[in-house]
């Protein structure tokens, strides 16, 4: 089974960051990706409706009302598209539109309205997907292999893949002369894998064109060092997984990658907790969450780690970016995290929505900054 995700790309969340309207709705829930849609729905039902009596509380018209329960009628009514689910659901809808996104992560049942987005959960997928493309590729034979977190792995059928090197240059032999300066032997045989290569990269562009999912190599030398010099994909992960694949199992090339995944994720953790220390001598490093509100409103914040659970009633003042803490929000009263994170995402920082333990002092934030405040 392959998994129907709709990560966000960086233009759908500034939009969803930048919109502000009265009446916003922002909905998560898990969802099973071998479900028939049925229970996704329901909850989602009872989650809308929880939407509903919040819009009324807020002093939204019975006009706004009806048409915000039109617009999840007519999402509720789609039954094709409850029968395709991943990990999750996010979705979010004014009086006059709703967008949703499957996403590959474990979200809880969340229902604000508001008079902007509740984004911070949808952050978590950009972070850390946990799913990658596996390209196993061997002479003889080819195949690409999508992982993700909880389904077992899944073979992308991909258009105009070649099957082997000989079949890619129109061969019965890679042993052949070369049609190149008649180039023989071992150096000829080089020749036909490269346009082997060339070939499989060509045909993994419309899959690949626009996504940041980590692709992974499966593949032994001479091969492996020749995809890599022809790859035109920027997310190839250097770390691939070595062996011939030809003799792996797509669950075997799937334990590998989930192994290579954790291990950049942690790696990436790491070397920011060790920036953020390194940089806490030179007054470049933030915890606390009045300090990183100013910072992030003058566009300080380099690097934002921000608790994914983390819930600080407030607001934060728009010029000078002082924050007012409250004992809940209300109308007017929003998360200050949320709106930390709104800032610094949108002056182009680096954003993760980590769990609380991987933040350095376990606040609900800390920041790198550009430079010292």
């Amino acid at each position: 089974m392959i998994l129907p995700t709709d990560i966000p790309t960086r233009a759908e969340i500034d939009r969803l960051l930048e919109h502000r309207a009265p009446s916003s709705v922002s909905i998560y829930l898990p969802s099973d990706p071998a479900s028939n849609g049925d229970p996704e729905r329901i909850e989602f039902k009872t989650l809308a409706a929880q939407a509903s009596s919040q819009l009324g509380e807020a002093g939204a018209g019975v006009r706004v009302v009806r048409q915000f329960e039109d617009e999840i009628g007519y999402l509720y009514d789609d039954e094709g598209f409850w029968r395709h689910q991943a990990r999750s659901l996010a979705a979010f809808a004014t009086r006059q539109w709703l967008i949703t996104f499957r996403l590959p992560n474990r979200l809880l049942s969340q229902v604000e309205v508001s008079d902007r987005f509740h984004v911070r959960p949808l952050l978590r997928a950009l972070t850390f997907p946990h799913v990658a493309f596996v390209l196993a590729l061997a002479q003889g034979s080819v195949r690409v292999v999508e992982v993700t977190p909880d389904l077992d792995p899944a073979r992308i059928n991909v258009d105009d893949l070649p099957l082997d090197v000989a079949g890619a240059v129109g061969k019965s032999s890679i042993a052949d002369r070369a049609p190149i300066r008649r180039v023989q032997g071992s150096e000829g045989q080089k020749v036909r894998m490269r346009q082997y290569a060339r070939g499989v990269d060509r045909a993994l562009r419309p899959l690949l064109n626009g996504l940041e999912v980590p692709l992974i190599l499966a593949a032994t030398e001479p091969i492996e060092s020749i995809y890599r010099s022809v790859n035109t994909y920027p997310h190839l992960l250097s770390r691939g997984i070595p062996g011939n694949p030809e003799a792996a199992s797509d669950a075997e090339l799937a334990a590998d990658t989930r192994t290579i995944l954790d291990d950049l994720y942690a790696t990436q953790l790491r070397e920011i907790q060790e920036l953020y220390a390194q940089r806490s001598a030179d007054r470049r490093a933030l915890a606390d969450v009045a300090e990183v509100a100013r910072a992030a409103t003058f566009g300080a914040v380099q690097t934002l780690l921000v608790d994914i659970d983390a819930a600080v009633p407030g607001t934060v003042d728009e010029q000078t970016g002082a924050v007012t803490f409250a004992p809940s929000p209300t109308g007017d009263v929003h998360d200050v995290t949320d709106e930390i994170t709104r800032r610094a995402w949108l002056t182009d920082a680096r954003v993760l929505a980590v769990r609380n333990d991987d933040i350095p002092g376990h606040g609900p934030v800390a920041a790198i900054l550009r430079y010292p405040l």
